[in-house]
């Protein structure tokens, strides 16, 4: 459990230098129950909107006792429930309304859409969907699922089916084909998505070696947190790109 800090010695209020915390602080207090946390996922935390630390006016973070539990909170809902940012943050706001709101158990399936269901680390199978499907959460036909088929930017998975992200994947590949792009104008964006994930698999692979099973099962909310800032930085390299050649 983590520790709030106590009040000034003697008058049993608490002082500015024990009710605020710098970020190294947070980070040895969080380090007790979440040794794998960085002072890299507070902040990405920060930027995702859970935790919101005031600003010296020097520009450093410095964070309350609630902030410091707030991002308990959070640790602790990727940690045992294996949920999505959004959701964690919808659950903390509800409690802030004073709302009683259930966490789903770990495995639990939500529906996504489009006939798509995803299932939890716990869960005893996967995501999976059929061909057909898949061609009718995409609104396309076989004709053009063939033919990103053979270029690599739709994959069946091995044991059969598709992954639900494929309905994803198809769906951006067709908005993109009506601006012009083919499938082979794309194959270069499938090739960097594969050195990417590469890259992610190296950082977490000590994560997944673990003894502590904890840590292993935090391995994948550690590489959706990086799929995520590589999919914001590849967004902003495009755009910076495009500014300067439209300018």
């Amino acid at each position: 459990m983590l520790r709030t800090p106590t009040g000034g010695a003697g008058d049993g209020t608490a002082t500015a230098d024990t009710r605020w915390v710098s970020i190294g602080t947070v980070l040895t207090r969080l380090r007790e129950e979440f040794p794998e946390v960085t002072i890299s996922k507070i902040r990405f935390l920060e930027a995702e909107g859970l935790v919101e630390p005031q600003r010296t006016p020097s520009g450093y973070r410095k964070f309350a006792p609630g902030d410091v539990e707030r991002l308990a909170q959070v640790l602790r809902m990727q940690r045992d429930h294996y949920l999505p940012l959004k959701v964690i943050r919808e659950h903390l706001d509800a409690l802030a309304r004073g709302e009683h709101p259930v966490l789903p158990s770990p495995g639990t399936q939500r529906d996504l859409g489009d006939g798509v269901w995803e299932s939890g680390p716990g869960a005893a199978t996967a995501a999976r969907i059929g061909r057909a499907e898949l061609l009718a959460a995409a609104q396309v036909d076989e004709e053009q699922l063939a033919e990103w088929e053979s270029y690599g930017l739709i994959v069946a998975a091995p044991e059969g089916g598709y992954d639900a992200e494929m309905v994803t994947v198809a769906k951006l590949v067709a908005d993109l084909g009506r601006f012009g792009l083919e499938p082979r104008h794309l194959r270069a964006m499938r090739a960097s998505a594969d050195r990417e994930a590469g890259l992610v698999e190296q950082l977490v692979a000590p994560l997944r070696l673990h003894r502590n099973p904890q840590t292993r099962a935090h391995a994948e909310a550690t590489a959706n947190e990086l799929a995520e800032l590589s999919v914001r930085l590849h967004a902003a390299l495009v755009q910076t790109a495009l500014r300067s050649r439209l300018h």
